[in-house]
């Protein structure tokens, strides 16, 4: 049995669809078909369920998918048990969207540098979606906001940067913070999110109700929509803002308790990961 075609398998299931994963893997959607055919013929169970152009695993692949993920995880390890720093093959790196952009850049220049044989695959997430990913093994490190509970002894967090929160409003605007916050439109930072839930405790103890616009879990379009005059909003000083909001106010909320409205950006990592050179390497790429 070819491990590629449990890994293009594995990439219909997480997609949802064979087109998804045909682009995902750099492939035909005739190509991938294929393999799961081949698949389905030397296993004798029927693995998807089409309709239209979704694709769903059936009870059978379901109950297999845990194996060949092991499968798929433990064939791209071989080329990493071939070299002797261990810095060779594929680190699953997921990472929150200002970390992408504002962040990862850097530290895949210096990782591709330092580790030629290193090839670091990113996966884009929320904190809470690329936490249970790291859990289940999907992926093999994660920056994210720091979870609001107490974290498991099976994984390792290193703090990377506290981030202010702040007031986001056009410029022109005139008046303080909680001025602004109550008399125009308020973009609110899903408080369902673990960042949002700072700015929403910011709010509720200065007791202000601002007039709610819309809830959104993308502080890049929040900035693009306050440096648009669409409205007001709470938001985490995280690097890349000033590019996306030139016009724009930027006034930190906190005063005389250092600390208690900051956004806390972590690294967080298996204690016995599967690539600990690796992930040792990805610790000092991460600017302090």
């Amino acid at each position: 049995m070819d491990s590629r075609y449990l890994k293009s398998l594995i990439a219909v299931v997480d997609s949802g669809s064979i087109a998804d994963a045909a682009r995902a893997e750099g492939l035909t959607a005739a190509a991938v078909s294929q393999r799961i055919q081949a698949l389905e013929r030397e296993l004798g169970v029927e693995l998807l369920s089409r309709a239209g152009h979704a694709a769903r695993a059936t009870d059978a692949c379901v109950a297999l998918l845990p194996r060949a993920r092991r499968i798929v995880g433990e064939v791209a390890l071989l080329a990493g048990d071939a070299d002797d720093e261990g810095l060779t093959g594929t680190l699953r790196i997921g990472a929150i969207s200002t970390a992408l952009t504002g962040m990862l850049p850097r530290v895949l220049r210096t990782l591709t540098e330092r580790a030629p044989g290193l090839r670091p695959a990113i996966v884009p997430g929320t904190s809470r979606w690329l936490y249970q990913a790291l859990l289940a093994g999907e992926i093999d490190a994660a920056i994210l906001v720091a979870p609001p509970f107490e974290l498991p002894r099976t994984l390792r967090a290193r703090l990377l940067r506290q981030e202010e929160l702040i007031l986001l409003a056009r410029r022109r605007l005139r008046g303080d913070a909680a001025a602004l916050l109550q008399s125009q439109p308020y973009i609110r930072y899903d408080p369902n999110a673990w960042g949002g839930r700072l700015a929403q405790r910011y709010l509720d103890d200065q007791g202000l109700r601002p007039a709610l616009l819309c809830d959104l879990d993308a502080l890049e379009t929040i900035a693009l929509l306050a440096a648009d005059g669409v409205g007001v909003s709470l938001v985490p000083r995280w690097n890349g803002l000033e590019k996306l909001a030139a016009g724009c106010r930027m006034e930190a909320v906190e005063s005389g308790q250092a600390g208690l409205y900051r956004r806390e950006l972590i690294l967080l990592t298996p204690v016995q990961g599967a690539r600990p050179n690796m992930l040792q390497l990805l610790a000092e790429a991460i600017p302090a």
